[in-house]
């Protein structure tokens, strides 16, 4: 042992190496494990790398005994400058720097160690030369290390990276100590290397754990980063869903909502808070589905429940959802999907719905629409018939009532076959009624438009109704002026008010009730009507008129509402009611411009509420009305008329009903006429060429097969101008009207009159002749 070395127990050189081997050995396959796992994190591979080598240089320094001596010694400082060299190459990766031009920088420096440590062992034999040779070269990387930590660290400086610089100032002054020992002070070489090898063990067990925390750093730095990434996403993922027009929540399996989007809380009304939990938000086992049919959804054929039991998405389900305490009722298109996890289990199931109520409420107003249009077109098939059927019908009832009339002329005043022709007459006579209710239904009587105040309407039509209830039934009245005139027909605006008193009567019970007719006038803004009608009041600068006939009976179901302006239904007993008192009354207000509501409960009571549009005060009504002639209930038998005088008028009569033809001869003879009654069109133009000027009247039926009566008109007076010429009708409309005017027709007659008023109008045309 060296003079002036203190005695005390040496650290044995060789358990130190073997023990740092084994270190060497753990601690790289530790870092190469991480390497395999971590690929992104740089340096792992070179640190397990510097490991190896530094294993191979305790190996080397041991087996320097069996080696030469330029072989043994240079190879373990090589071998140990390289370990440095390797830990800065992976702390430069680690950083992300470039590693390549450095490696070459290495090798080149470690490339020129070997000849020199040869140069120092074979040729001047120095031993101070070569330990500072091989400390100077690794004070140099560490240098070189510190340099990068303290350049490329983050700011401030994470305590990780500080740690590693004081481990990395701890070996360089490790090794300028034994610099200071073994080249200074000339400390025996083995106890001297045994003490560097002892510190530089604990120095490089802190300089693992060092690049540890380092790893460690990046992993949480990763980690961090992930999860701002990950809650950036989520962010990004809640607002794309939050601005969604799809509504979308998600809940757990227990049927807990776990979270949910604007769209959705819009759609339900619930509260802009999100469901975190903390705010009560109504149950999902608390909803009220319904199906298409507006039916509450069984349980299971929910969306959330088919998802549970098959765990399979389901699409678009269409369910409605009462909301604001069943006020409100929106429709969605919804759907559910389940969520699961890594293993297949259902974590959560997600529901998705669109709003369809505005689709689903044009879908109703079109189906409303279309029964409209179906029962318009019903209307205007049955008006079409009712026409068509008038014309024979009309017919029939005329030669029943002429002939029934002829035969009370032909018999004594006592005779008992009065009471008997009466009973005919009376039938055929509610016959006539009905065949003009069919026509009123069907629009195809005219209207008499004239300017009507509403409310003596009212007053008269409630002073009939009131002589025909019973003294049990209360009939009120209410007028609330001031009320502007309409335009219409006031006998069939009165046949409204009748027709619908008459059916709030039969809606009441046997006890008795109330019967209320309300007219009044609302302003167009606070009234729901129909565009047409709103125009028209808006156009007249006036309130539209509004006209109630309110009972507090039987009320009407919601299918008698929807049936109960069809042609021909009734609920009343058979033989009781045609029908078609409300379909009249539905004719008659249409074609006033105006529009009918129906508001019935069962067991309450029913309001029927007609809209008619004012008339303006300036505005004119032409009155064009057509010639009917009063019924004569009970027509007085008259004595035989004498045979008519030569020279009595002559009247020309065609129609293509024989019946009719034989009905007005027998007639018109009887009051002195001198009559040709014929049935084909062209035997009555003849008769007119034949004898010009002979004819006082040409009374010609309109619908007649070949040549209509307006044809026959136009003809017989393009033969003779001044001939007067009558049409008769069973039906008349506007445009029958203008068209015989057209034709010089001097007037329509309607057919089915008694014969007394059709005398009296053929009286009143053939002195117009003259």
């Amino acid at each position: 042992m060296a003079t002036g070395i203190p005695e005390l127990m040496w650290f044995h050189l060789p358990t130190l190496l073997a023990v740092w081997t084994g270190i060497d050995v753990v601690i790289g396959l530790a870092f190469w494990a991480q390497h395999r796992r971590l690929r992104h994190v740089g340096g792992l591979g070179w640190w397990a790398l510097a490991c190896l080598t530094h294993t191979c240089a305790a190996a080397a320094m041991m087996a320097r005994p069996l080696l030469p001596g330029w072989v043994g010694m240079p190879l373990s400082n090589l071998l140990f400058s390289l370990t440095f060299a390797l830990l800065w190459v992976g702390f430069r990766a680690y950083l992300g720097l470039s590693v390549r031009r450095v490696m070459t920088g290495v090798l080149l420096l470690l490339l020129v160690q070997w000849p020199v440590n040869v140069f120092f062992i074979e040729v001047i034999d120095s031993l101070p030369a070569r330990q500072l040779l091989w400390l100077g070269t690794n004070v140099a990387l560490l240098l070189l290390m510190i340099g990068d930590a303290r350049a490329h660290r983050p700011w401030p400086a994470p305590t990780e990276f500080r740690a590693l610089e004081s481990v990395l100032w701890l070996q360089v002054a490790l090794l300028l100590g034994y610099a200071l020992i073994a080249v200074v002070l000339r400390w025996p070489f083995l106890p001297a290397v045994a003490l560097l090898t002892f510190c530089f063990l604990i120095a490089y067990l802190l300089c693992v754990l060092a690049f540890q925390c380092l790893l460690m750093l990046r992993l949480r730095d990763e980690a961090q980063a992930a999860r701002a990434v990950q809650r950036q996403r989520e962010a990004d993922l809640q607002r794309l869903v939050d601005n969604l027009d799809a509504g979308v929540m998600v809940f757990h399996p227990d049927h807990t909502l776990w979270r949910m989007n604007t769209a959705a809380r819009r759609f339900l009304t619930w509260s802009a808070v999100g469901a975190d939990g903390v705010v009560p938000e109504p149950s999902y086992e608390s909803w009220l589905m319904l199906d298409e049919n507006g039916q509450p959804l069984r349980r299971h054929d929910r969306p959330f429940e088919r998802v549970l039991i098959t765990g399979q998405p389901v699409r678009d389900v269409v369910v409605g959802l009462p909301i604001d305490g069943g006020a409100r009722l929106r429709w969605a298109l919804c759907s559910g999907y389940p969520e699961n996890d890594s293993q297949g289990g259902l974590r959560r199931v997600v529901l998705t719905f669109i709003d369809i109520t505005a689709m689903k409420d044009a879908q109703s107003e079109q189906k409303a629409l279309e029964a409209r249009l179906s029962q318009s077109q019903k209307m205007q098939a049955l008006g079409t018939l009712a026409g068509g059927v008038a014309h024979d019908f009309n017919n029939i009832l005329t030669a029943i009532l002429g002939n029934a009339d002829l035969a009370r002329e032909d018999l004594p005043a006592q005779a008992p076959a009065h009471e008997s022709l009466g009973e005919i007459s009376t039938a055929a006579r509610r016959g006539r009624e009905l065949v003009r209710q069919i026509l009123t239904f069907s629009r195809q009587q005219p209207l008499a438009r004239a300017r009507v105040p509403l409310a003596a309407v009212v007053v008269e039509s409630c002073a009939l109704l009131r002589a025909a209830l019973p003294s049990q039934v209360q009939l009120v009245q209410t007028i609330v002026p001031p009320l502007p005139e309409v335009s219409g027909d006031a006998t069939q605006l009165q046949q409204v008010l009748v027709n619908l008193g008459t059916n709030a009567l039969h809606a009441l019970p046997a006890a008795g009730g109330r019967i209320e007719v309300a007219l009044d006038s609302v302003p167009v803004s606070q009234a729901q009507l129909p565009p047409a009608l709103a125009q028209a009041c808006r156009a007249a600068g006036l309130p539209v008129l509004r006209l109630r006939v309110i009972d507090d009976g039987c009320g009407m179901d919601e299918r008698v509402q929807r049936r109960m302006f069809e042609p021909f239904f009734t609920t009343k007993p058979v033989g009781q009611g045609t029908g078609l008192g409300l379909s009249v009354v539905l004719g008659l207000v249409e074609a006033h411009g105006g529009h009918i509501e129906v508001c019935s409960t069962p067991q309450k009571g029913t309001t029927i509420t007609l809209w008619l549009p004012p008339l303006p005060a300036d505005e004119a009504t032409a009155e064009d009305k057509p010639v009917t002639m009063p019924a004569v209930e009970n027509p007085q038998p008259r004595p035989d008329a004498p045979a008519s005088p030569e020279g009595a008028p002559h009247i020309l009569y065609l129609d293509d009903d024989d019946t009719l033809v034989f009905l007005v001869r027998r007639l018109l003879e009887r009051r002195g006429y001198r009559v040709t009654a014929l049935s084909v069109q062209a035997d009555a133009l003849a008769a007119l060429r034949d004898k010009p000027g002979e004819f006082a009247l040409l009374l010609t039926d309109y619908n007649m097969p070949g040549m209509s009566g307006l044809e026959v008109a136009r003809e017989a007076l393009s033969i003779e101008p001044r001939l007067t010429v009558a049409v008769a009708s069973g039906y008349i409309t506007d445009e029958l009207q203008a068209e015989a005017r057209a034709a010089g027709v001097r007037e329509v007659v309607f057919k089915t009159d008694a014969v007394e008023q059709f005398c009296e109008i053929v009286a009143r045309l053939v002195k117009s002749s003259d």
